[in-house]
């Protein structure tokens, strides 16, 4: 699959999720074999009024790259704006979310409010290709609700726009996260561009990731599945390439691998706020640990980050004295 300068065959990539793929959460997945990895999306306007803690979320690193920052907005003009502003911290290309579903954007005609009017979504698109050198891509839904699914009409907008790639999650707006995400117009929506088409939706285990690339997407991006397992890259592309299913890993790689996540978390946002936001993880990392519910309260009133490794590792030390 080519965006731009890159090429990867069937890339596994990390969805743009709000409070969640922040920079520790991208190096991490990263880490564990996300081939693309996406910022939270973020407010075009918040971009060209340069807002200190709208900027903080575009932060990207060397390490997380090939690495995409996804912004969304209503006008025109604060889209052409963000995009300039974007391409001198220099990702390797622009997302543009028009697919949010939260009351509040779709209000002001942002995200997935422009499922309701083609020629806006299509003068946002065309803004922010012109507005700079970088590959611009789209990702958005199947359109406002199951009477108004206009994702056909919209993915051969998007491509005559000039983006080089569209993301589909297999909803539409009304639907939000619920119901089941419908494939099958992965298959359509293939047939009318010749763009690169990335699958969303349902993505919780390597047998689903398999399924959608049977669908002749050329890439699949995974959100929530990856929230609580961010292993699932790597069980997804061990399952691709040998059709046999990874063990999951095992108590030691789960605590360092927590460890690991909240260094990095205290280290991008300071220590108190650091170990404050990463509780969010803990049901993640400790998933299928025996005996975690008391080690979870424990950690939920941690303030300090040698509070929470003092506990894990003490955690760790008793599980294997009850394994002798």
């Amino acid at each position: 699959m080519n965006i731009g300068p890159i090429d990867i065959d069937k890339p596994l990539c990390l969805a743009p999720m709000e409070d969640v793929t922040e920079l520790p959460f991208r190096v991490i997945c990263k880490r564990l074999g996300a081939d693309i990895v996406y910022t939270e999306f973020t407010s075009s306007e918040g971009i060209i009024r340069d807002i200190a803690r709208i900027m903080k979320k575009i932060e990207i690193c060397a390490k997380e790259r090939p690495v995409a920052i996804q912004i969304f907005g209503g006008r025109p003009e604060a889209m052409e704006g963000a995009a300039q502003a974007i391409e001198r911290l220099n990702p390797d290309f622009i997302d543009i979310n028009c697919g949010c579903w939260v009351k509040n954007h779709v209000a002001r005609n942002e995200g997935a409010g422009l499922l309701r009017d083609l020629p806006l979504f299509e003068s946002i698109v065309k803004a922010t290709v012109k507005a700079t050198k970088l590959p611009v891509t789209v990702k958005t839904r199947l359109g406002w609700d199951e009477n108004s699914i206009i994702i056909e009409d919209a993915a051969r907008m998007v491509e005559q726009s000039g983006a080089r790639a569209l993301t589909l999650h297999c909803r539409t707006r009304s639907q939000a996260h619920n119901g089941f995400a419908d494939w099958a117009w992965l298959e359509r929506v293939k047939k009318v561009i010749s763009i690169p088409l990335i699958g969303n939706g349902d993505l919780t285990t390597p047998e689903d990731i398999k399924a959608m690339f049977e669908t002749g997407c050329d890439g699949v991006m995974i959100g929530r599945g990856a929230i609580a397992n961010p292993w699932i890259f790597r069980q997804a592309r061990h399952y691709l390439s040998t059709g046999e299913i990874m063990p999951e890993p095992g108590i030691e790689e789960k605590i360092q691998m927590c460890i690991e996540h909240l260094r990095l978390n205290v280290q991008y946002k300071g220590e108190r706020y650091g170990v404050q936001t990463f509780r969010k993880h803990y049901a993640g990392y400790l998933r299928g640990l025996p005996n975690i519910t008391s080690l979870r309260g424990e950690l939920m009133q941690c303030t300090q980050l040698s509070q929470v490794i003092d506990h894990l590792n003490k955690y760790l030390e008793s599980y294997h004295y009850e394994k002798v």
